[in-house]
């Protein structure tokens, strides 16, 4: 009788577990997330060297692009990811009242420099910082506006200005939530009226580079990455009227709805993302630590302290919550003026 009992118990630990444990493959994790890809790709090379005994990879989307894919697969009542890298912190508040998420109380969470939800749930990991851009050998700096009220009102700019679209960058969103709260719709109608282009960053640094654009509203990490990497005459403007810091989250998929059920690994991972170790590579990748002990800044940057003194301030829940209005408007007000 008991060895029945022990046989179907044993048949029912097997169904339970993952496909690969039940293969003899190594436990799999895949991470969507919106970084770029050559720093997917040297995390990679550091995650299976520090993580041997697990198949980790990650897979690359814009956080728009990765939002409608999570959209549908949440129809499937199964994702495609065991974790999420994702670049609007809104939308970590979004799933986690969905119940999409695995809480976990990270050891790493005493040492954050920034917000981070108290139960659990999501962890900021990365810091991208919305700037202004110009190109020193095309334009004089003292000649352009020195913040981004300057930016979307200067008339010296009309025709000559870009910005990221917030209809399909989460870190784009995230910054004209901001700019509205600060200045309000007539903010949307400014850009507008300078003619101002929505596009790709790698559009609008080329544009930088040509003269054809006098100033860029970009990310702080693609003007640092060009710098280093290509020596590109390229220069950051931090404005006056404060940087848009994006907390970018880590999160982690409860199993029900995982690709692999590996929370536990997950769980790993996230405390070695937080941990200053990890955050090194973060900094490599040119965005700023979440620390509040930094190891490092990237490169040709300023101290993280004194960006987030002087940031604009985000409302998360105002982000969450006006998603769709802010795409709505951005939409008509300035997208259709061109």
């Amino acid at each position: 009788m008991w060895k029945k009992i022990l046989c179907l118990f044993a048949l029912i630990c097997m169904l339970a577990a993952p496909a690969q444990a039940r293969a003899g493959e190594k436990p799999k994790i895949t991470i969507y997330t919106s970084m770029y890809e050559d720093v997917i790709e040297a995390m990679s090379n550091v995650l299976k060297k520090k993580f041997p005994a697990y198949d980790i990879e990650f897979f690359y989307g814009g956080t728009g692009t990765l939002q409608a894919k999570i959209a549908a697969e949440r129809d499937a009542k199964k994702l495609g990811c065991d974790m999420l890298m994702l670049a609007d912190p809104s939308y970590a508040l979004e799933l986690k009242k969905d119940g999409i998420l695995h809480a976990y109380l990270s050891k790493e969470a005493k040492n954050l420099a920034l917000e981070y939800d108290t139960e659990g749930y999501w962890y900021p990991v990365r810091i991208c910082n919305m700037v202004l851009a110009y190109n020193p050998r095309k334009y004089k700096k003292a000649a352009l506006p020195q913040s981004f009220q300057e930016f979307a009102q200067s008339a010296t700019l009309k025709s000559a200005c870009s910005m990221p679209n917030p209809l399909t960058a989460g870190t784009a969103l995230v910054s004209v939530s901001a700019l509205k709260d600060k200045y309000g719709y007539a903010y949307f109608d400014q850009l507008a009226a300078n003619k101002i282009m929505v596009e790709s960053g790698s559009v609008a640094l080329t544009k930088l580079e040509t003269g054809e654009c006098k100033e860029i509203m970009i990310l702080e990490e693609s003007v640092l990455k060009k710098r280093e990497e290509e020596k590109s005459p390229l220069e950051v403007i931090y404005p006056k009227d404060g940087c848009i810091i994006i907390s970018s989250p880590i999160m982690t998929v409860k199993d029900s709805l995982s690709a692999h059920g590996n929370t536990k690994i997950c769980e790993e991972l996230t405390d070695w993302f937080l941990s200053e170790e990890g955050q090194r590579y973060i900094v490599k990748g040119w965005m700023h630590s979440v620390l509040q002990k930094e190891p490092a800044i990237p490169f040709d940057s300023m101290p993280t302290r004194q960006i987030i003194e002087k940031a604009i301030p985000v409302n998360w829940e105002h982000c969450l919550q006006e998603r769709a209005d802010l795409r709505k408007n951005f939409e008509e007000r300035v997208k259709k003026s061109r």
